[in-house]
């Protein structure tokens, strides 16, 4: 008795589709490791979802970019002195939405406003974060992301957010991570156990964990930095770029800082924005782009610093806050530190 044609493929449909197993969703995984987050009573695992949420909508429009009429600049600066870009201001709508709605964030920090905003509510959370990292890259379809970083607020539920519920150090976030809108969209983040990512699944519309306990290889032979401006570094920085190139290792830089980040916590290496003669101070901002990958960057077994000190013990003075930045596998970060303080 022959087979039908149906019949012949059930074998192989049942093992490639059938018999594997889809894996564990965002939201089944936040609700069986609840009990890992200080203070656990529901509200940061839901902020953690709020996050997720916001994320699938801005993929979503991402994806249609070269669709409508969501490209290029609006005519307008954010408070770095970046021009804004549609994408940029659209990112923030939703997840200022998002958060608020929710009910868990007591204050918003957002790269695409001057000031903090109070929510006005009886959460417990600050979030600061960068709506759309690598604007620049917005037009030319090359990999964005979200940077996130949530800390539990200081001054008594119910009474005006002070400043310093927003100023506090990167040792004081409850959970930190980002969001890489690339080849697939990842959610990657910690809460101080451990670094886990979740890939998005569109069709279903779930983050699944992906990448379990993700580890950054302790050395690397990756380098990420804007050569173009090496003119202005300094000498030990200098030093440290031929240095790089004398070890032949290979240099990769995507300008989108989660790009880069992401591509080294897997590989193995180091992304470096310096301080610079335009930049003395350097340029990336401490409360919502450095504080938050540098927590995923340790909780993964890396390093992060300004090049003499550690990133997540310095004390913040204003919201918008610059610092050179030096974030990859520790003993890259470690060797581009030893040459810093040798000058």
């Amino acid at each position: 008795m022959q087979r039908s044609p149906n019949n012949a493929n059930t074998p192989s449909i049942e093992s490639s589709r059938i018999a594997v197993s889809i894996g564990t969703t965002l939201d089944r995984f936040i609700k069986n490791n609840q009990d890992q987050f200080a203070y656990a009573s529901g509200e940061l695992s839901q902020l953690l979802r709020d996050i997720a949420l916001a994320s699938k909508v801005v993929n979503r429009e991402v994806n249609k970019a070269g669709l409508i009429d969501i490209m290029g600049a609006v005519g307008s600066q954010n408070t770095a002195g970046d021009d804004q870009q549609k994408l940029d201001v659209l990112a923030n709508i939703r997840f200022t939405r998002a958060l608020t709605k929710g009910g868990e964030a007591g204050a918003l920090v957002s790269e695409e406003m001057d000031t903090f905003i109070d929510l006005s509510n009886d959460g417990k959370y600050v979030i600061a974060i960068d709506p759309l990292d690598g604007s620049s890259n917005i037009d030319v379809n090359v990999s964005i992301g979200t940077i996130f970083s949530i800390y539990r607020r200081k001054t008594p539920v119910g009474t005006p957010i002070q400043e310093e519920d927003v100023l506090q150090t990167g040792d004081e976030q409850v959970a930190a991570g980002y969001v890489l809108y690339g080849s697939s969209t990842m959610l990657v983040y910690t809460t101080g156990h451990g670094v886990n990512g979740f890939t998005y699944e569109p069709t279903l519309g779930e983050y699944f964990l992906s990448h379990p306990d993700m580890r950054m290889p302790m050395d690397g032979k990756i380098y990420s930095v804007n050569e173009g401006s090496a003119n202005s570094f300094s000498e030990p920085m200098k030093a440290y770029l031929q240095y790089c190139k004398d070890q032949r290792y290979t240099a990769r830089y995507i300008g989108s800082l989660v790009a880069d980040f992401h591509r080294n916590m897997l590989k193995g290496g180091i992304y470096i924005y310096p301080a610079t003669a335009k930049d003395p101070k350097g340029k990336l901002r401490l409360i919502y782009e450095c504080n938050a990958l540098a927590f995923v960057a340790e909780q993964a077994g890396g390093a992060a610093t300004n090049g003499r000190e550690r990133i997540l013990s310095l004390t913040p003075e204003t919201l918008h806050q610059r610092t050179a930045f030096y974030v990859g596998s520790q003993k890259m970060v470690e060797k581009a530190g030893e040459m810093e303080e040798a000058s």
